[in-house]
């Protein structure tokens, strides 16, 4: 009991209070607020001061990596306190002061009956749980494609280093490859490997706790977290799963506070042998808007792409998905097809489910060349003169008087400024590039883009001089 005294809950405060100013200087602002800042301090009692962590895995981070500091500082401020004993307890928002009587009122039950030198006690403050989103899996990822399986994937020379490469992932228990960085241009097969595997390691062991989900789930879920300043059980659920696959990657560029903590999850699961899966439109060198030290990571593993199809696998693409929905395709059709619609896959099925569907709806209409011709002819014009961004950009800088690189600079004098938006817009219009792809092509983020096309969408409608400009640009492209 003497040395209880030496501790009254005023100097518990004060200390307490000098202690994480001192490891706030030490760590920095962002490791302080994720790791320490959640602390509370509990009971002191035989030389022991009790500090309460919400999580387990946050309890195991902070022992790992702060315990003996906080431990050299607090006993060189007070000789009384010999050992810090750090236990799990959820703490709930209001009551997470410092030193606050609930947490020491149930750590001195705790500590009043013989106990191992590791207590846990169950539970974590979960806001994602308490909102209903279900259990891990439910709540953080996306559902998947049954269709997406190795048995449904088509290999082919431009795909089959990166088939293989998700392949051993998949069957491998061991981590093979870690992080497997996989990328490809838009549709073809990134993210059928994606599913592909974790189908498959989920039908070899269904215990494995797997997470698949897009950049942009991720980062609206840390944002919700630091919304609701739960940060914690952001943290516990994404850094205890066995397999996280996170796709489309290139949507965090210039996300810097949600790339660092992505960057943080990643070092945790690669350095607790947990397998990781990232999939993106360019390699990780190539990516815009992402930090160095965060390519580094993306790169340090297998790195497989994909590269644009070629004649053979577009043909085996055509025949088995023909195959698939029980339909006689006419091998001059599968030629036509593979010859004209070389872009990516998705078009490609695309334009095949459309035939079938007139031949099927018109009392199953024999498909035949004429026939194909004929129902896909708007969209082989398009392929006959497909309109760029970069033809855009220049026809409507001449128009304009400007240059490109005016169009693409950071100037927002209006002189510039209209045309780039007028650019935006009919890059919308007339090209099947995302918004954050034509983002990048001006330089700029895809909520600019969007931005951009509402506002030329308006002027549109008050400004009958600018319509006509826009109509004749529009005419310019097309011809």
């Amino acid at each position: 009991m003497a040395e209880e005294a030496i501790l009254t809950d005023t100097s518990v405060q004060d200390q307490w209070g000098q202690i994480c100013n001192q490891l706030k200087a030490e760590v920095g602002d962002t490791a302080f607020e994720s790791w320490l800042k959640p602390l509370s301090v509990g009971s002191f009692s035989d030389g022991v001061m009790n500090i309460c962590v919400p999580t387990r895995f946050m309890r195991n981070w902070v022992i790992t990596h702060y315990s003996d500091r906080i431990h050299k500082i607090w006993e060189k401020k007070n000789p009384a306190i010999k050992n810090i004993n750090f236990i799990v307890q959820a703490i709930q928002e209001e009551s997470r002061s410092l030193y606050n009587p609930t947490c020491r009122s149930l750590l001195k039950k705790i500590t009043s009956t013989p106990a191992p030198q590791n207590i846990y006690q169950s539970g974590s403050a979960n806001i994602f749980a308490n909102n209903n989103e279900g259990t891990l899996n439910d709540s953080l990822s996306v559902p998947l494609n049954p269709q997406y399986t190795f048995d449904n994937f088509v290999v082919g020379k431009t795909n089959e280093f990166a088939y293989a490469a998700a392949r051993k992932v998949a069957e491998s228990r061991n981590v093979s490859f870690n992080p497997l960085f996989l990328y490809s241009g838009v549709g073809l097969g990134k993210t059928h490997l994606m599913h592909a595997i974790a189908w498959h390691i989920k039908q070899q062991d269904p215990t494995r706790n797997i997470v698949y989900l897009s950049a942009e789930k991720f980062m609206y879920k840390f944002v919700r977290a630091l919304r609701y300043k739960d940060t914690t059980a952001f943290k516990e659920q994404f850094r205890s799963v066995d397999v996280l696959m996170v796709d489309d990657v290139q949507f965090m560029g210039g996300k810097d506070t949600t790339q660092e903590e992505f960057f943080y999850t990643f070092n945790s699961l690669i350095e607790e042998g947990r397998q990781i899966i990232i999939s993106a439109d360019k390699s990780p060198a190539d990516l815009e808007g992402i930090e160095s030290r965060l390519k580094s990571r993306l790169g340090c593993g297998l790195v497989a792409d994909i590269h644009p199809t070629d004649f053979d696998l577009r043909m085996g693409i055509l025949n088995n998905k023909a195959q698939q929905l029980g339909v006689e395709l006419p091998t001059k059709v599968a030629e036509f097809l593979a010859q004209k619609i070389t872009s990516n896959i998705r078009e490609l099925e695309g334009a095949l489910r459309r035939v079938i569907a007139h031949s099927q709806l018109l009392s199953d209409k024999e498909i035949t060349l004429d026939m194909t011709q004929d129902v896909l002819k708007d969209m082989l014009r398009s392929y006959d003169k497909r309109t760029t961004i970069d033809e855009i950009q220049k026809k409507v800088a001449e128009h304009f008087n400007i240059s490109v690189k005016e169009m693409q600079s950071s100037r927002r004098a209006r002189t510039v400024a209209r045309p780039r938006q007028i650019a935006m817009y009919l890059a919308k219009q007339l090209t099947s590039r995302s918004l954050p792809e034509i983002g990048r092509k001006f330089d700029r983020d895809h909520t600019t883009v969007m931005h951009a096309v509402r506002k030329v969408e308006e002027l549109i409608i008050e400004d009958a001089s600018l319509a006509e400009s826009i109509d004749c640009l529009r005419r310019a492209l097309d011809a």
